[in-house]
């Protein structure tokens, strides 16, 4: 028998896949020129990294099961379901290559400020270890924890419906399913 729910998961869906979109799009709009002394520095690397996952996540098969619901409530339930739990782990994984290049351009910032158009020398030294190690601090934080907190966190902020949402474990196993 059907809860009623399915509009609200309709909507969910739509909620989540926005989401996804939107740091698609974030990831597709990341442009750094690196020199050649430069291209496989640590920021100009994980940059690369991060657009080649987000373009591996929208390469991803369908997980869920499909076919049409033929008016059942109860199949329309399970497929919804299905689709939530598919669009909240692409939707996680975005939010992971988000974070970590949302990193990257920090230290690509922190570089220019540091070098000011100059060659890097013994005087940068310093100063470019502190911003390598900065970015190492940051990527280090970026824990998959903390990715699942963000996302909670903002959609609990903005009053989304989070009833059916996976869990952050619900969400490692299906990424070891992959």
């Amino acid at each position: 028998m059907s809860d009623g729910l399915n509009n609200a998961r309709a909507l969910r869906i739509t909620e989540i896949m926005s989401d996804f979109r939107n740091l698609q799009h974030y990831l597709s709009q990341i442009r750094a020129s690196p020199t050649a002394e430069e291209y496989y520095l640590e920021g100009y690397s994980l940059l690369r990294q991060c657009t080649s996952e987000a373009q591996a996540i929208l390469a991803t098969p369908f997980t869920a099961t499909s076919g049409a619901t033929g008016g059942d409530p109860e199949r329309e339930k399970q497929q919804l379901r299905g689709i939530i739990a598919d669009a909240a782990v692409r939707r996680f994984q975005c939010q992971r290559a988000y974070l970590r290049a949302h990193a990257g351009m920090r230290w690509i910032d922190s570089r220019s400020k540091i070098l000011r158009g100059q060659k890097p020398n013994a005087s940068h030294f310093a100063a470019l270890q502190a911003a390598d190690n900065n970015l190492r601090v940051e990527l280090l934080a970026i824990t998959d924890a903390y990715v699942d907190y963000t996302l909670r966190s903002a959609d609990a902020q903005q009053g989304k419906w989070l009833a059916e949402d996976p869990s952050s474990t619900q969400i490692q196993q299906m990424l070891m399913r992959r």
